[in-house]
């Protein structure tokens, strides 16, 4: 059974993730694909925009102080690893794909950190 702190979180996670759905979707977004699992990690969102299609791992913390240690090189590197195995199924001849962060913190304006994985 998972602890009280951990369910808190999971739900935090998911208001997150429908947060980050509905803001991307406001910017001209397509939402294809959430939560999708890989041997590597799973991938928190897929969207398209025109020929982008970017893999956005979203961070929702109860402070904004928190988001500033919500990601590292390591979990990038997890989520760049996560997105090389499905990228075959979300991307078309030409497309480019990026690894995107989405930060949320109780009462900020989400924060969209595009094209945050360069190789590591």
């Amino acid at each position: 059974m998972k602890s009280p702190a951990r369910l808190a979180a999971e739900k935090r996670g998911r208001q997150g993730e429908r947060i980050a759905a509905w803001w991307l979707r406001l910017k001209g977004w397509q939402i294809v694909a959430r939560r999708v699992r890989t041997r590597a990690g799973e991938i928190d969102l897929i969207a398209r925009r025109g020929s982008l299609v970017i893999f956005v791992e979203v961070k929702a913390r109860a402070t904004e102080a928190e988001l500033d240690l919500a990601i590292d090189e390591r979990r990038l590197s997890r989520v760049a690893a996560a997105a090389e195995s499905v990228a075959h199924t979300y991307l078309r001849p030409g497309d480019d794909m990026q690894i995107d962060v989405m930060l949320l913190a109780p009462g900020r304006i989400p924060r969209h950190l595009s094209n945050v994985w360069h190789g590591g």
